[in-house]
């Protein structure tokens, strides 16, 4: 047997035992948050970003960050992945945690998709090359079935058509688009939204938040920075409100855009609504 195909057949047994043990523990009536945060610090250099945050993430949820410039929101989620770390506290994902030293980085980042501001896709490969890329180099996934599998979710992010484009033959959208497929590739437990509208035109924004609305009927779990209020509103289960590195206010949409419960809530939606 080859090494990727080991190394397949490994993660995929890996997988196995984590959905087993997720089961095991619905049935017990014991189920873990997805994801937690558990009173976690991140400084740079002796700027304190985020403050003894604790946050969980249920199963399935889509927990939506607000919050202004310089709040933490997008380094919290840069934390999640490991993309930034952290000087005290614990993440963890499924119980186990990702924030440790010897943790195996790699796999944590099958487990959680991630989708930035900008696209980053390679500019000299196809749509379907970009997405089926990953699967392919990390998984060890055959190129037949890792070009199917892209094409799977080209067709589900609304992009059948655009399989052989390369990047700067589709619009800002469809670039974003195609992210979110190369992202759900990795087949991840949850997924992690930075802002992903902010840098497109205004007519744009709509078919991307189409897609994530797709996600987030579908089970998704999903943590979401923006600055898109109505998404926040309508497809939010969870709004999360930090301001200077701390969450200040969370609970359920209706509640915090109808009556919140913080001054610092109430002045952030005054300037907005």
């Amino acid at each position: 047997m080859s090494d990727s195909a080991e190394r397949t057949e490994s993660e995929s047994a890996s997988t196995e035992r984590d959905g087993q043990s997720a089961e095991s523990a619905r049935a017990a009536g014991t189920e873990r948050p997805l994801l937690e945060f558990d009173e976690i610090d991140k400084y740079f250099g002796e700027t304190h970003v985020l403050k003894n945050v604790s946050l969980d993430v249920p199963d399935g949820e889509v927990c939506v960050v607000i919050g202004p410039s310089g709040s933490g929101k997008s380094t919290l989620l840069r934390c999640a992945n490991r993309l930034e770390e952290i000087q005290s506290g614990e993440i963890r994902l499924d119980g186990q945690s990702i924030s440790a030293k010897d943790a195996d980085i790699n796999r944590l980042r099958q487990r959680i998709g991630m989708v930035f501001q900008s696209f980053n896709l390679f500019p000299h490969k196809t749509a379907l090359e970009n997405v089926a890329l990953a699967p392919r180099k990390v998984k060890g996934m055959p190129k037949e079935k890792a070009n199917e599998r892209a094409a799977d979710l080209l067709d589900r992010v609304g992009l059948s058509k655009q399989k052989g484009s390369y990047p700067n033959q589709l619009s800002g959208g469809q670039q974003q688009r195609v992210a979110i497929a190369r992202a759900l590739a990795m087949d991840p437990k949850v997924m992690l939204f930075d802002e992903v509208t902010s840098a497109l035109d205004p007519e744009l924004v709509g078919e991307v938040l189409g897609t994530m609305r797709d996600l987030a009927d579908e089970g998704m779990t999903m943590m979401v920075v923006t600055h898109e209020m109505g998404f926040a509103r309508e497809v939010g289960d969870r709004i999360v409100l930090m301001a200077d590195g701390e969450i200040v206010e969370s609970g359920e949409p209706k509640q915090f855009f109808e009556n919140p419960e913080t001054e610092r809530g109430k002045r952030f939606l005054s300037r907005l609504l």
